[in-house]
């Protein structure tokens, strides 16, 4: 193992298509981990270097998934020459300066989501992207599961006729990610569940549907729950990761969206409830032709789709075979292709910054408390 302290200076590689991809990923939480496992998994992919903050947690990634270079600084990692792509895998608020940083550098950049804190951070990141010809990809990888991807071509082919409303969401009876850790501190994290949950099942509807534009956006935030659970129960994540935060996000949050051509959504999302929520996620679609549900009970993927239908004329029931879902695997794999291709510019991470705007105009509806108007530079309004 080499624990590096400086900065190595190497000749900057040149990504061809076919050649191998050199990575580095910048986190050692689970996020992180699950990096290192993918890319370990393609054979066109060599991981060059971690970078984390908790020593003994570096170590041992870094021996167990066999990266020659350590570093507790990203800035050391990012300073490497020889990379040629980065897996952003810490908390939200370092997103962006990671980010821009890695463009400036001329690498890649695989971000788990969301993109960012707010639609200002996310679109400097797209800037930076497009400015610079690299890659920006976000981990949306709940589109790879098994069911959505069966639903999406059912929609795609014109089964489901026209889509006039959709219910997203993502609910937990209890589940907030850790007592006094980043995810609770506003700065940090930018919010509470509507932006770690709800961008995941905002991110499903929208790309079933197709990337229709939110044209008005009413939300609602609450935080009735999650200061007396936090204070009652004991930690969920270990006190090496706590930040002495008080909770200062919302614990829930509802929004309602209105879409161009007629069609709404209901988004909701929560980290604590007192309802029969496990840790529990889903979509519905109603058509004109038929609607549909995929409804996901503590991440189980076995027969989470349903399809509604008539059948000569009486009500009919789908539930299509399903197989276990690659997750991240998936993503990175797209991330190594996109890559290798050779349109860089198809993949700038417009669509993350697109929901964060999305989420920016349900946090000011829900301060506002009233309906407001996102326009389509992502301006808000109203």
């Amino acid at each position: 193992m080499n624990l590096e302290k400086g900065f190595p200076t190497t000749v900057n590689s040149t990504q061809l298509p076919g050649s191998v991809v050199r990575v580095g990923v910048i986190g050692l939480g689970y996020a992180g981990e699950t990096h290192l496992k993918a890319y370990k998994q393609l054979p066109n992919v060599e991981v060059v270097a971690l970078a984390g903050l908790e020593e003994d947690r570096l170590l041992q990634l870094g021996s167990t998934y066999d990266v020659p270079h350590l570093y507790h600084q990203y800035e050391e990692l990012l300073a490497r020459d020889d990379i040629d792509a980065i897996s952003i895998c810490v908390p939200n608020y370092l997103h962006a300066p990671i980010a821009l940083a890695a463009f400036a550098g001329g690498k890649h950049v695989l971000c788990e989501k969301p993109l960012a804190r707010n639609g200002e951070e996310a679109a400097q990141m797209v800037q930076a992207a497009t400015r610079s010809n690299r890659v920006l990809k976000v981990i949306f990888n709940r589109r790879a599961r098994s069911d959505m991807q069966i639903l999406k071509r059912y929609i795609d082919e014109g089964h489901m006729g026209t889509i006039y409303y959709v219910k997203a969401n993502w609910m937990r009876r209890h589940g907030i990610p850790g007592r006094d850790s980043w995810f609770i501190n506003k700065e940090m994290s930018g919010g509470g569940p509507l932006i770690d949950l709800g961008v995941h099942v905002l991110d499903m509807a929208l790309y079933l549907l197709d990337e229709p534009r939110v044209l008005t956006v009413s939300a609602s935030t609450f935080s009735e729950l999650g200061a007396r659970t936090i204070a009652t129960s004991k930690a969920e994540m270990s006190e090496k990761y706590s930040v002495g935060s008080a909770f200062e996000v919302e614990d829930m949050a509802t929004a309602f969206l209105r879409l161009a051509g007629g069609a709404t959504m209901l988004l909701e999302t929560s980290w604590v409830t007192h309802s029969n929520a496990g840790d529990d996620f889903g979509v519905v679609c109603y058509g004109t032709e038929s609607g549909a549900e995929i409804k996901v009970e503590n991440y189980n993927w076995q027969d989470t789709l349903r399809i509604y239908t008539n059948v000569a004329g009486l009500p009919a029931e789908i539930r299509p075979p399903l197989t276990r879902a690659e997750g991240h695997l998936a993503l990175v794999r797209e991330f190594i292709a996109a890559i290798t291709g050779d349109d860089w510019s198809a993949h700038n991470g417009s669509d993350g910054l697109y929901r964060a705007r999305i989420l920016d105009a349900c946090y000011v509806s829900a301060e506002r408390q009233r309906e407001v108007t996102l326009a389509e530079d992502g301006s808000i309004s109203g």
